[in-house]
């Protein structure tokens, strides 16, 4: 039988991405949402809640779906510190998986991060740099996958959002050593790309993934309905459900 889904953010790009290919995934969008609609009036309804919509809708959701026992699946980002801590409370009682990206290939990137972050670590003279580029309709930045490689760096090399130098401007002085470096390119049509870099004396070390169709996080996101519908409550991330550790 297939899943039954409520989900919100329906009319956007990755929700029409996620309702063109829901029934090839075992799944069914028996419960399309968007601005202006009640969920309430559905929750008890569905099997799963998936969530691609406005930051500010993510919260209210999440506890709906708490207060129903509704398994989620996240793919919003950009929210305030208030909120994530709020959203993730709720994974106290029910299965969660949020993530910034759901593709294969990108959080195959996360993982190849955290295993360079291991061997270029703060002593070895290669400084990181993280470069993003989406559409030109996109809000946030930077985005959520370039966040989570921020995080990866961060957490490798012990340090804080201090130390993290959103882009350059007028007279900065020399790279410190304790920098990381972010930058957020918007333009045309692009899906994403992300790229890690290791700039070292002589050489440098780039990791990059470019997605050019929006199926890719559609049938990530459906993967991951699938799978955290028999976790036990939680909040787990996109490579939990690939299997990957660092």
């Amino acid at each position: 039988m297939s899943l039954k889904i409520l989900l919100s953010g329906a009319k956007g790009r990755m929700g029409q991405a996620i309702r063109s290919i829901a029934g090839e995934c075992g799944c069914e969008i028996t419960h399309p949402v968007d601005l202006g609609d009640d969920p309430t009036e559905w929750i008890a309804e569905c099997e799963l809640v998936i969530d691609f919509s406005l930051r500010d809708a993510t919260r209210p959701l999440a506890e709906l779906a708490a207060k129903n026992g509704k398994p989620m699946v996240i793919g919003t980002t950009g929210h305030d510190p208030a909120d994530r801590e709020a959203i993730e409370k709720t994974a106290s009682t029910i299965p969660m998986v949020w993530a910034g990206n759901f593709s294969t290939g990108v959080n195959l990137l996360f993982y190849l991060t955290q295993q360079a972050s291991r061997v270029l670590d703060a002593n070895s003279g290669f400084d990181p740099e993280v470069i993003e580029m989406h559409h030109r309709l996109k809000k946030d930045s930077p985005s959520g996958t370039a966040d989570r490689l921020l995080e990866i760096l961060k957490d490798s090399r012990k340090l804080s959002e201090k130390q993290v130098s959103h882009g350059r401007s007028g007279m900065v002085g020399e790279r410190k050593d304790d920098e990381i470096g972010s930058h957020a390119l918007r333009g045309g049509d692009v899906v994403g790309e992300h790229t890690v870099m290791f700039a070292g004396i002589g050489e440098r070390i780039e990791l990059t993934h470019r997605a050019t169709d929006r199926v890719i996080f559609a049938a990530g996101a459906l993967k991951a309905a699938k799978w955290v519908v028999g976790q036990p409550p939680g909040l787990y991330s996109m490579q939990d459900v690939l299997g990957l550790q660092a």
